[in-house]
């Protein structure tokens, strides 16, 4: 690469969100707000008098593998910083995760309205449920070793504020992560997922886990035989969960190159980012890394919308065909609203609820954009009021006896009860009124 090719290469690394927490104080717990300087996305906080530490201003790179709930990781992470004395700590977190792991450590608990007719659409609502057992996991096992997830992150923005050093958020939004993740995944790899997770939350078989086993899972050939072992079991996760992610870090990164940085990354990652960084050019642009895509068309849609066509030109050429349609109009929306009305019920729902899902189904099933559940879902979050205090919670359970008593999981086994029990009438809509219909028209 001639230094021309290098300098156009250069331009392409844009930095990460920075928070300027220095110089040091006792509080690290502040609201972080975007400052005007948008280039290099720059988040200013207040600046006080009597700097402590002066930065080293030597580029440098030190990228510190932690597990997040190991003390010990705690321990290097504070050493690190404090040997290393860099201008920038680069922490794996996004702005989101930084500030709510501020204000938890803070005891702040935001009152803000919970948009639950965005959050009870099928993506959305799978996201905030594999949050929710993923955030718990984490957090059940940092109980057992005596650290809260994330402690060596908000130790890295501390020791920061301490040598006067910026902290860079250099990871993914986890909402952009986990959406990648589930478009990324094939079925089998979800339904595997799914099973292999429930089986070992709920098993009962829990051992409690020990310092010595989280520093043994820091080990590089430790390391290494996981992710392989992930690579190999569900490579459409690993490629967001971990490939991706390296990459994106990476990019930060290499924006950063001309300052003294300290990394601090999940064990996990740190070979995969080292690699990007030795390979820069194989590194992909933020863009392509951050993007959602949002199919317009796909097999599962066109299925969706031939559906209510096929049950609209059935009835019409029945209709037609001097067939007495009434009755089978009636069972339709009998079987559909019944089995919607008898899955919200099953799920646990109040009447009214399922008194709506019973109403809509009809209309729901004729419309591929529309679900019976996030009519009753919407109806039931309503009547339970449903707050953010509820999202919260939901990744805190202990039990599934904490689960059902959490409302928005509640909700959420309505939606899910409506739209299985409504699709279960129109299965039998189909056996026991357009497959009549197709044979006496077409004889088949």
């Amino acid at each position: 690469m001639t230094s021309d090719d290098s300098e156009t290469f250069e331009k392409q690394f844009h930095k990460p969100p920075i928070l300027r927490l220095y110089p040091y104080t006792d509080d690290i717990n502040q609201t972080i707000e975007p400052t005007q300087d948008t280039d290099d996305e720059t988040l200013s906080d207040m600046t006080l008098e009597n700097e402590i530490i002066e930065p080293i201003h030597e580029p440098s790179l030190e990228i510190v593998g932690t597990a997040h709930i190991s003390e010990k990781s705690i321990e290097t992470v504070r050493q690190t910083i404090h040997e290393k004395r860099p201008e920038i700590v680069a922490i794996e977190l996004d702005l989101p995760r930084y500030q709510r792991l501020i204000d938890e450590s803070n005891g702040i608990v935001h009152e803000d309205k919970l948009d639950l007719k965005s959050m009870l659409k099928s993506s959305n609502m799978i996201v905030t449920l594999v949050t929710a057992f993923l955030s718990n996991a984490q957090k059940r096992m940092g109980e057992d070793v005596g650290v809260k997830p994330g402690s060596e992150m908000l130790e890295a923005a501390k020791i920061a504020q301490e040598v006067n050093a910026d902290v860079a958020l250099i990871d993914r939004n986890i909402q952009i992560t986990l959406k990648r993740t589930i478009q990324g995944m094939s079925l089998k790899e979800k339904i595997t997922f799914l099973w292999e997770f429930t089986v070992s939350y709920f098993s009962g078989d829990d051992e409690e886990l020990m310092e010595e086993d989280i520093e043994q899972l820091k080990q590089e050939d430790t390391i290494q035989e996981v992710m392989n072992f992930f690579k190999e079991t569900s490579p459409g996760g690993y490629n967001s969960l971990v490939h991706e992610r390296d990459a994106y870090m990476a990019y930060h990164l290499k924006s950063l190159e001309e300052n003294n940085v300290v990394a601090v990354v999940g064990a996990g990652h740190k070979q995969g980012i080292q690699k990007f960084l030795d390979e820069p050019e194989t590194i992909p642009s933020r863009e392509s890394l951050s993007y959602v895509k949002e199919s317009r068309f796909s097999i599962t849609k066109i299925i969706l919308y031939m559906i209510p066509i096929l049950f609209i030109i059935i009835f019409i050429v029945a209709f037609f065909q001097g067939i007495n349609i009434e009755g089978g109009l009636l069972n339709y929306v009998l079987f559909a609203g019944t089995g919607a009305f008898l899955g919200s019920i099953l799920s646990g729902s109040k009447i009214q609820s399922a008194i709506v899902a019973f109403l809509v189904a009809p209309i729901t099933v004729i419309h591929p954009l529309l679900a019976a559940g996030w009519f009753s879902g919407l109806v039931e979050g309503k009547l339970r009021k449903v707050g953010f205090d509820d999202l919260n919670e939901l990744g805190s359970f202990e039990s599934l006896s904490d689960l059902w008593h959490n409302k928005l999981f509640r909700v959420i086994l309505v939606v899910l009860g409506t739209n299985l029990g409504c699709t279960i009438g129109v299965i039998v809509t189909i056996n026991n009124v357009f497959l009549p219909y197709l044979h006496t028209i077409f004889g088949i």
